[in-house]
């Protein structure tokens, strides 16, 4: 995926893991962390190309300040696969060439290591492309405890929700670090401790 001096690890796990909350601790121990989603919502800002494109492709998806409109973007193309596949072609290439050149950037500045933290790193294959592959797991009682506090989901919401991703077991077959998030922060932490030591060689 990348062809720089800077090692590139993914950090990935399904929704209710705890995959941003392993992001944030790798940020504390000093490892750059380039967030896909925050990537994906700047890519679409105003005036940026995409922004254009979409409103092109999309007519009616625009709030009246100029802004994207996420909820009626999403109702069109949550449903309609050809309405989806259309959205991801404006808006993939500009993250993969964004999240580049920040990678790039980290190693200009002498990082030895960075983290891609994204949702579909093994659905989308990226994975073989990397350093090595961070795979965050939760039981599911716990995936949906964090879903109904973070999102105000019902059980049935929650559920329908994990079981639209690909199963947990798939990507931990992928990984080349597995973390186990079962809720409680200071065994997330010496995990996430053991995890650097690796990505830095260190273990």
């Amino acid at each position: 995926m990348y062809t720089l001096a800077v090692r590139i690890w993914g950090l990935t796990g399904n929704i209710g893991s705890g995959k941003s909350t392993v992001g944030r601790m790798l940020r504390a121990r000093g490892i750059p962390v380039i967030d896909a989603d925050q990537v994906a919502r700047e890519v679409v800002e105003r005036g940026r190309p995409a922004l254009r494109e979409i409103a092109s492709r999309f007519p009616g998806v625009l709030l009246p300040d100029g802004s994207l409109d996420r909820k009626a973007l999403a109702q069109r193309v949550f449903k309609d696969p050809a309405e989806r596949q259309a959205l991801n072609q404006i808006v993939h290439p500009r993250i993969a060439e964004e999240v580049s050149a920040r990678m790039g950037a980290l190693g200009g500045a002498g990082h030895e290591v960075a983290v891609y933290e994204a949702a579909l790193i093994v659905e989308n294959g990226l994975q073989q492309g990397l350093d090595g592959l961070a795979v965050v797991t939760a039981p599911p009682e716990v995936q949906i405890a964090r879903l109904r506090l973070r999102d105000g989901m019902s059980d049935e919401e929650a559920r329908a929700r994990i079981s639209a991703q690909l199963p947990a077991a798939d990507k931990v077959r992928e990984a080349t670090f597995v973390l186990e998030n079962t809720g409680s922060e200071e065994d997330l932490s010496r995990q996430v401790d053991r995890l650097v030591a690796r990505m830095r060689g260190v273990q």
